[in-house]
């Protein structure tokens, strides 16, 4: 399968995004265990178990291109120091997903890649889904004072 050099480029800057959210989500995870919040680090769990799946579909794409899947390297996790800070944090990782995923699909409906489109739209209908459960969770927050 030939793929367009910009959508092969798409999908190793997706590819990159969502193993930075699986990291992401599994340090909140480890720091609501350390903070004996159990629910929340299952959540988390959850979480990364979903963007690595988003990274498992992204790799499929890029090995039927030929290519072999590489994140690249990572930026440091921003976990936050409590679970509003931690929810906002996902919440713009969230967002920057939703919007590399629909430029992504723009790109490949240009350049007459519906496989590869297809697959952008359905990251970033996955990311709005997460945006959305992410601020219910947070409105769910006791205020801060």
């Amino acid at each position: 399968m030939r793929t367009h050099p910009r959508v092969i480029g798409f999908l190793n800057q997706a590819l990159n995004h969502e193993y930075g959210a699986v990291q992401l989500y599994l340090t909140q995870a480890s720091l609501c265990t350390l903070w004996g919040l159990g629910d929340w680090a299952e959540s988390f769990r959850h979480e990364a178990r979903e963007e690595l799946g988003h990274a498992d579909l992204l790799s499929q794409r890029l090995l039927l291109s030929g290519i072999a899947p590489g994140a690249g390297q990572l930026r440091p996790p921003r976990p936050g120091r409590d679970l509003a800070e931690m929810l906002t944090q996902d919440a713009y990782l969230e967002e920057a997903a939703v919007d590399l995923y629909a430029e992504a699909a723009a790109v490949a409906a240009r350049l007459r890649d519906p496989e590869a489109g297809a697959l952008f739209e359905r990251l970033r209908a996955d990311e709005e889904g997460h945006l959305r459960h992410l601020q219910q969770l947070y409105a769910s927050l006791p205020a801060r004072r």
